[in-house]
């Protein structure tokens, strides 16, 4: 799963019927841990996000299955929206 920011929408009036009704948005990963930065994604909205939310979103397989259409050409899906992270930068990481 990832953890990442609503950052804006897609609109694609021309797309696979699958994707007809879809809501697409632009996710921005955060790595809360180290910072680092990662690139922009495309996810398809389960939960009714919007610009400014953090979310949580699945990946592969599961973002299929999360829409419960799995033929539906979709790498990555919303299924929650966060209302708070907490990090302890004390656990060492390997």
């Amino acid at each position: 799963m990832i953890v990442g920011k609503v950052i804006g929408n897609v609109w694609a009036t021309r797309k696979e019927n699958a994707l007809n009704g879809l809501k697409l948005l632009v996710i921005k990963p955060i790595d809360h841990y180290s910072g680092v930065d990662r690139a922009e994604l495309v996810a398809a909205d389960a939960v009714g996000a919007g610009i400014g939310e953090t979310v949580l979103v699945v990946t592969g397989s599961s973002a299929r299955r999360a829409l419960d259409k799995a033929l539906c050409p979709i790498d990555a899906m919303i299924v929650g929206i966060v209302d708070e992270v907490e990090i302890d930068r004390s656990v060492e990481l390997k």
